[in-house]
């Protein structure tokens, strides 16, 4: 993906596995039910780029943290999904460690 904009194939690759059409997306973010499956097509597509409120409305809707949008291969995107998951302190840990190991 190098060189690539990552949001259509994260956006893509989000939705699929959340088992949603781009048409059940885009009206569970707020979009008129005619247009909503066209907008998430050119998004998908890269014709067109949400703005950060819309995609972090399908970050929230698709359960992934906003930073997966912007991750450049699927190990950082996989990273950024599991970090999430993580409750504060377990994050705050998790950085220690990984500091630790740093030094």
């Amino acid at each position: 993906m190098l060189n690539e904009n990552p949001i259509p194939a994260r956006l893509k690759a989000a939705r699929k596995k959340a088992k949603i059409t781009q048409k059940e997306l885009g009206v569970k973010i707020g979009m008129e039910e005619s247009s909503a499956s066209g907008r998430m097509n050119h998004y998908e597509k890269g014709r067109h780029m949400p703005d950060i409120g819309t995609l972090r409305r399908m970050a929230q809707e698709l359960n992934v943290p906003l930073n997966y949008f912007f991750c450049d291969d699927d190990l950082s995107a996989e990273l950024a999904c599991a970090i999430a998951k993580l409750s504060p302190e377990q994050q705050t840990k998790l950085l220690e460690d990984l500091a630790k190991q740093s030094d």
